[in-house]
This record gives C-alpha cells, sequence and structure tokens, in this order.
C-alpha cells in the first residue's frame, strides 16, 4: 500500500523529567498557535523521579506563527521551564539515506522495494559497496551505485571516500548487510543515524556465520536485530527485533533462508521507524512509539 507524504505534519519529541502537567502545557501552547494534535504517545519510567517521554502529531496549515517563529516559543515558554530534550520534524522534509551493502542483496533489495513503492518516506542518494555485484540490481531502482572496493591496506583511504560522499548529502545511513566494520570516528559522524541489521537476535551467536552456530546448537528460534550503530560493535541501541520458530529438521541452509526473511522485515521496520520519528534513545536502550 502506498503512502502519500502530509506535508502538514509535524511531530515532537520529548525527553524531559516527569512531574505534573507537561501534556497539559505542550497541548495547550500548541492549540493556542492553530496546531492541531492528531496524535500523542508517552512513556514515563516511573511516576516518581522518572524520566518523562512523548511523541506528538500535530497538524501546521492553521498555525499563526512560522515554524521558526514556532519553535523559538516553546523553547522559551515550554521546554527551558521543563528541562526538556526537544526536538520538532516536519515529514514534508524526507531524510536522505544512503545505504550501504555488500553481496546479500535481500535486505537491500526490501529498502529499495518498499522506497519505490512509497512505503518507506525517504530520499536514497545513492548506495555504496564494497563489491559491485548489485550494481545492476540498484541501476533498476534508478539509484547511483558506488563501488569502493575496501581490503585491509585501503580501509582508511575508503572510508575518506565514503565520508566524501556522505558529506552534506545524507541525513543517514542504512547498513544493508555491509559486511565492514565502520571507524569509530565514522560512526561518530553519524550519532544514532546509522541502522544496522544483525543477521541474529542479540546478543546470542554474534560474530561471523550465525546460521551455522544455530544449527551446531539446535536452536529452536532464530531472528534478526536492528539496531543503531555505536562504537562498541553490534551493542548500539536496539530499534527492533523478531524471531522465527524452527526446528531439527531445518538445514543450515534452511535457517539462513528464513533468518534473511526474518532480516528484511525487521530493517524496515525500524526504518520506518526512524523515518517517522518514532525513536527516542535513552542512553543504551529506545523508546520506540509503535503505530497504532
Amino acid at each position: 500500500m502506498k503512502h502519500a507524504v502530509d506535508a502538514n505534519l509535524a511531530r515532537l519529541l520529548i525527553t524531559c523529567p516527569d512531574r505534573p502537567g507537561i501534556i497539559a502545557k505542550v497541548t495547550t501552547f500548541l492549540k493556542d498557535h492553530g496546531a492541531n494534535i492528531t496524535d500523542l504517545d508517552q512513556h514515563s519510567t516511573d511516576p516518581e523521579n522518572g524520566t518523562f517521554f512523548m511523541r506528538l502529531e500535530f497538524q501546521t496549515p492553521h498555525l499563526d506563527m512560522s515554524n521558526q517563529n514556532l519553535e523559538q516559543a516553546f523553547a522559551t515558554q515550554v521546554a527551558e521551564p521543563f528541562k526538556m530534550q526537544w526536538q520538532i520534524h516536519y515529514a514534508a522534509k524526507l531524510k536522505k539515506m544512503a545505504i550501504f551493502v555488500s553481496k546479500y542483496d535481500h535486505a537491500f533489495l526490501e529498502i529499495l522495494w518498499r522506497q519505490a513503492r512509497n512505503e518507506l518516506p525517504l530520499i536514497i542518494p545513492f548506495i555504496i559497496s564494497n563489491h559491485p555485484d548489485l550494481k545492476k540490481a540498484a541501476e533498476h531502482f534508478g539509484v547511483p551505485y558506488h563501488h569502493i572496493p575496501v581490503t585491509q591496506n585501503t580501509k582508511k583511504e575508503a572510508e575518506a571516500k565514503m565520508l566524501a560522499l556522505c558529506e552534506n548529502q545524507v541525513d543517514g545511513i542504512i547498513l544493508a548487510r555491509y559486511m565492514q566494520i565502520l571507524s569509530e570516528d565514522f560512526v561518530s559522524r553519524y550519532p544514532n543515524k546509522i541502522i544496522n541489521i544483525h543477521h541474529s537476535f542479540l546478543p546470542a551467536f554474534v560474530g561471523a556465520n550465525p546460521y551455522q552456530q544455530a544449527y551446531d546448537k539446535g536452536v529452536k528460534l532464530i531472528g534478526a536485530t536492528a539496531h543503531y550503530v555505536t562504537q562498541d560493535l553490534d551493542m548500539g541501541p536496539i530499534i527492533a527485533q523478531d524471531v522465527i520458530r524452527v526446528s531439527h529438521r531445518h538445514s543450515a541452509d534452511k535457517l539462513r533462508e528464513l533468518g534473511q526473511d526474518v532480516e528484511r522485515t525487521v530493517l524496515a521496520r525500524a526504518v520506518r521507524a526512524h523515518l517517522e520519528d518514532r525513536i527516542i534513545v535513552d542512553g543504551t536502550k529506545t523508546v520506540v512509539f509503535e503505530q497504532h
């Protein structure tokens, strides 16, 4: 199903110490300036001295001031008194996210297919790969493809080329089974803006060949994990996870096939949550406001 972008939609994300009156203050402020609130979700870690999280959607066509002036007024009248960390995002401004991929095409094609169907509201300026194998697939979707080989001796130069392409061109990056470890310097340029799909239900079976590990252990569940990339390998805040039941009858190849199905859907779910501003990072964890 295709989803048109609502050019009048804005999203407000808030993190602050919990106390009475937060929702009333925010909603009254928006109402008084002509906003129509269409969705609101909140969570508190503890009613006494907890942390409060909120995601709110509102319509902007009848605002009595510009977006910039609204943000300035919100900062002084609401955010500062309540010690808020906050952001306002506008749906009309689509996020630009590059795709990094190696040879596995399942997650890569899932993102391209959903974006082509307008199921993922984003702009994909280009694809970067350390292999040439998926160039034709990228051309089919009309997305520029940059082959940047990476070896142990050329890793630094390769990352410099990737950063040069990304600078001022992308808001974030989707790692659709990109089988290279990004340096700490690279990751630091895009905090909580690089989404990776990990081929296991973290933290189980971290490392190489997880499906063979799963087969050797005789597992009854396999899964996938999408998370933000941090400097600690495969330890970033988790956005989405899922599992599928398997049995002793499944070979390692069948586990891989089933696992890749889960990887596709989990990555797409995580990317969509990121694009729709449904995620608030809280230290090593995330608060994800699911679509109702």
